[in-house]
């Protein structure tokens, strides 16, 4: 195909919009015009023939008229009178004809005793008055027609014609041309300047873009959103939905048409209203929609510093869970190693001690304690605890306690086969390590015998049970509600208060259960109960 010589461009849109309204005005100013000027004449026409018509009243009343149409040289009578109304009221001509139509009066003489041949005289010889429109040799005229009456008005004896020249379109324009070509400039270079105006406020309102440009970012912006791997929700300040990408769909599992339908119908708990609402911004939120664990931020939309809407982006948890598993089981086994190590040194050291004193019925002794503790914890954790992160989290924390001096004992009846499908093992290892640590934090500056943790976990047919329990100072009635809330402490340190918080999170995330039983000064127990299914 040959190419083109001058390939088209199209015109830019602040000159189409300049072309288009200022075409709108020149348009509506001639069409005013035209309308205008027709109403003028209309109404010129009427008062002219309100004119016409009183004069001829008043023609018809005279008595020297009345008293000599018909007779023979009448029309010596009635020509001067007529005239000289003529000349003094400005009308073009008046004419008094008889019942035979013969005229009386005319301006042109030669024309008296000639038969009147109007066309219209036919209803005024029949006793009417009435405005009539003609075009005669003079011109477009309008005449008025009103009988003569006689004998007390019982007869009528003839008929007074008063005409007047109504003037042509090119005469009104050509007395009102001056005004009219000075408003019609005023008019044309108003309404270009406006339409230059409202293109260029135009053109600012999208950015300086053309139609074909923005036609194009919205495309790129469309295969932007759906080539994401996060899910994205946008509403607008009435709270309807107006974009969703694909990710979007699969993890709510929409599958029909969204735009423009309100986000409470498409998400029932959606927490993007309060967004619009408060104008805060919300990063990392875990929730759970459509039975998929999700990590959800949500950002209000800002124009002109109005909030017209907000977004919320949001991406699936599950396909990060192995990694997380991976991630954080190697996080925590390191830890026991490095506890593990320098517990192993110091047991060495010790026996190194005891060799050295020759106290070697004491060192084999030892030997064989420390040898069988070990085997009966990792007999148990390898044997009872499927989930390696938790199973080294517990590890860890046991050499930790140790390292504390503290008695952490971990229940015989311990026993996990798999987490519940709601609960991943990050979740898990936070739930536990923090109550473990709070637990261990409880016991810690008491006396040697009091420093005691127990913790048990179990699978149970229900649900998945979490127990912890120190011989620490317990906790007061009156704060017992307040613990889990987020930036509570009781210790003078502003960067505490965020642990439970996180368990209460994670386990509400997990539709579970927090039980808190305690004494002061003798125990704290804290319970959770985590369903095996997830409760619609």
């Amino acid at each position: 195909m040959a190419k083109k010589l001058f390939p088209n461009k199209q015109l830019p849109l602040r000159w189409k919009i300049t072309l288009l309204s200022f075409g709108l005005i020149v348009a509506v100013i001639f069409t005013s015009g035209v309308i205008l000027i027709e109403n003028f004449s209309l109404t010129l026409e009427n008062e002219l023939g309100s004119r016409a018509l009183a004069v001829a009243r008043t023609v018809a009343q005279i008595e020297e008229i009345q008293n000599h149409v018909g007779k023979p040289t009448g029309e010596n009578i009635i020509q001067p009178i007529a005239e000289k109304i003529r000349l003094a009221t400005n009308v073009e001509y008046i004419v008094v004809m008889d019942m035979e139509r013969t005229r009386y009066s005319h301006p042109l003489r030669d024309r008296i005793g000639q038969q009147f041949e109007g066309g219209d005289e036919g209803p005024a010889l029949a006793d009417h008055e009435y405005i009539s429109r003609a075009l005669g040799i003079m011109g477009p005229s309008v005449r008025a027609f009103v009988p003569i009456k006689v004998d007390e008005g019982t007869r009528q004896s003839g008929v007074v014609v008063v005409g007047i020249l109504t003037p042509t379109i090119s005469r009104l324009l050509g007395n009102i041309r001056s005004h009219l070509y000075i408003s019609l400039l005023l008019g044309l270079v108003v309404g270009l300047a406006g339409s230059i105006f409202l293109a260029d406020n135009i053109k600012r309102t999208m950015h300086n873009m053309e139609p074909a440009e923005m036609a194009r970012l919205l495309e790129e912006r469309n295969s932007v959103f759906h080539s994401i791997g996060e899910g994205i929700i946008a509403i607008d300040r009435e709270m309807n939905i107006t974009v969703m990408n694909d990710e979007a769909k699969r993890i709510t599992g929409i599958n029909d048409d969204f735009e423009g339908r309100p986000v409470l119908e498409v998400i029932p708990d959606s927490q993007l209203r309060r967004t619009v609402e408060t104008g805060l911004a919300e990063y990392n939120q875990e929730r759970v929609i459509n039975n998929t664990t999700i990590l959800v931020s949500r950002i209000p939309i800002v124009v002109n510093d109005e909030i017209v809407g907000a977004v919320a982006t949001f991406k699936d948890k599950s396909a990060l869970h192995t990694l997380a598993e991976e991630l954080t089981g190697v996080k925590k086994f390191i830890e026991a190693l490095r506890v593990q190590n320098h517990e192993h040194a110091n047991k060495l050291h010790t026996i190194a001690g005891l060799v050295q004193l020759k106290r070697y019925d004491e060192a084999i002794d030892y030997i064989f304690d420390v040898t069988t503790e070990q085997e009966e914890l990792t007999l148990l954790l390898t044997k009872n605890v499927r989930d390696y992160s938790v199973a080294g989290l517990l590890l860890g924390k046991y050499s930790r306690a140790k390292e504390l001096k503290i008695e952490m004992e971990i229940d015989a009846r311990t026993h996990l086969d798999e987490l519940p499908p709601q609960l991943d093992s990050s979740a898990a290892v936070i739930i536990i390590g923090n109550l473990l640590e709070n637990a261990m934090e409880a016991v810690a500056g008491l006396p040697q015998e009091r420093r005691k943790i127990q913790i048990l976990l179990r699978n149970l047919p229900e649900h998945f049970l979490i127990r912890v329990k120190d011989s620490g100072t317990g906790i007061p009635k009156e704060i017992i509600d307040d613990i889990f809330k987020h930036g509570f402490t009781t210790k003078n340190n502003p960067n505490r208060g965020v642990g439970l918080a996180l368990v209460q999170r994670y386990v509400t995330n997990a539709q579970g259960q927090i039980q808190v039983d305690s004494c002061v000064d003798k125990y704290t127990t804290v319970e959770i109960k985590i369903p095996h299914e997830r409760r619609s």
